[in-house]
């Protein structure tokens, strides 16, 4: 009986013990460390800034559509740094987004593609390599969040180790609704395992 209310009152604890966000194991003598193991990503959720459309956020990563230039100028004191823009520079209209978000001290990364006979291998490559640079809060963005969605899907399950459907629940949530897009997303995850 004792035992099993000592169970029960450490049961809690050790659960909580285990839900750190990296995981350190102590090496055996002559055995090399391990690196940390990474058991714990941000969610997705909600956000808000001026007037962009479908604002979401997982850690320092925003998914969005298109913000406007008066968007654009909130983001230094809003403290994000770098702008990820997967539209083709003939999508946006009445300004030069590159030339705005570096106007005012943002690093602009464009990534451009629309439509399924453009969404590659290259372009989910790239888009991983620019999202596991990312160390401050970026704004990353299309015309609606739908392409978003789909990119961000590989590197979810890829490089930061969520289960599938969660990912695709999650890439949903941020925007992509194109089926399409899902279907090759998976092809490409399922290919770089």
């Amino acid at each position: 009986m004792i035992r099993s209310r000592l169970a029960s009152a450490l049961l809690p604890v050790l659960l909580l013990a285990g839900c750190t966000a990296t995981e350190t194991r102590q090496p055996s003598a002559g055995t090399p460390s391990p690196a940390p193991v990474a058991t714990a990503v941000a969610a997705v959720e909600p956000a808000a800034l001026g007037s962009i459309p479908n604002l979401t956020r997982s850690g320092h990563l925003y998914f969005a559509g298109q913000p406007s230039p008066d968007d654009l100028r909130l983001l230094p004191e809003s403290g994000i740094t770098t702008v990820i823009n997967l539209r083709h520079p003939e999508e946006v209209t009445g300004f030069d987004e590159g030339a705005a978000a570096r106007d005012l001290g943002l690093a602009y990364e464009p990534l451009p593609w629309n439509g399924p006979a453009e969404l590659s291998d290259d372009v989910f490559d790239q888009a991983r390599a620019l999202l596991r640079g990312i160390d401050s809060p970026t704004l990353f963005h299309c015309g609606s969040a739908n392409r978003v969605g789909a990119v961000w899907l590989p590197y979810r399950v890829l490089d930061e180790g969520v289960d599938l459907e969660q990912a695709v629940a999650e890439a949903r949530q941020v925007g992509m609704r194109t089926p399409e897009y899902e279907t090759l997303a998976r092809d490409y995850i399922a290919r770089n395992r």
